[in-house]
């Protein structure tokens, strides 16, 4: 339908090859982050095997390997426009992320019917993901401008996780993980017209931003189909 509205069809022969070669990028573009994204889903999953057997220690060491996995991710910033050292530090990065979940993964093994448990929760992370994704590309909504309520939404549920972390309340972990759920599933949909719209800077910008939304929306649903899993 857009077809007929652009200037090839008006005789302006030149703007149509700007027009083609801009849609060539774009979809090249699309296609390097999503191949990136598939990479870093297995970088983590490496660093999450490697991480369970010594869940212990890791939870021993838990703040320094999170700011550790913080340092990566800005160290990423000022590298991911270098070929080589870009792709090794966002690996370093997600196989990061993948250890300092370990302990939660450990822990939800240790339960009853842990296994399955997992394989709910990234069942159900999968097809979060995949709709928002779909409803992103088909829907004629703009989701692009809302970055700024996102970002304060997301300081508002980081405030309360650690609030909750002296707390230890289960009833209160429960609403912020279906927050989390929900904030992150709109970030997908956010992130996905961003990289369609060519928003990124490079496929790693766009690859990492993906990620960190199915991250966040596994660990939340982990941490919930844990606590009505539980017998406690």
């Amino acid at each position: 339908m857009g077809l007929y509205d652009r200037d090839y069809a008006r005789g302006n022969f030149s703007a149509y090859q700007t027009q083609s070669r801009d849609d060539s990028q774009i979809i090249s573009f699309v296609k390097e982050t999503y191949k990136l994204f598939a990479a870093s889903m297995m970088a983590g999953a490496v660093g999450a095997y490697v991480g369970v057997p010594l869940a212990g220690a890791i939870q021993s060491m838990m703040w320094p390997l999170f700011f550790l996995e913080i340092g990566l991710l800005i160290g990423l910033q000022f590298v991911k426009n270098k070929p080589g050292i870009n792709l090794l530090v966002m690996f370093a990065f997600v196989f990061m992320t993948g250890i300092t979940l370990a302990p939660l993964l450990a822990y939800t093994l240790g339960m009853n019917g842990g296994g399955v448990i997992i394989g709910n929760a990234f069942t159900m992370t999968s097809v979060v993901f995949g709709a928002m994704s779909f409803y992103a590309i088909k829907t004629t909504k703009d989701f692009t401008s809302y970055g700024k309520p996102l970002m304060i939404a997301m300081f508002v549920i980081i405030g309360f996780s650690i609030l909750n972390i002296f707390l230890g309340n289960p009833m209160f972990q429960i609403i912020i993980s279906g927050a989390i759920v929900l904030l992150f599933s709109i970030m997908v949909i956010f992130d996905t017209q961003n990289i369609i719209r060519g928003a990124y800077q490079t496929p790693i910008d766009g690859a990492i931003a993906l990620y960190l939304d199915f991250l966040n929306i596994f660990t939340a649903l982990l941490q919930l189909f844990g606590i009505f899993g539980s017998d406690d």
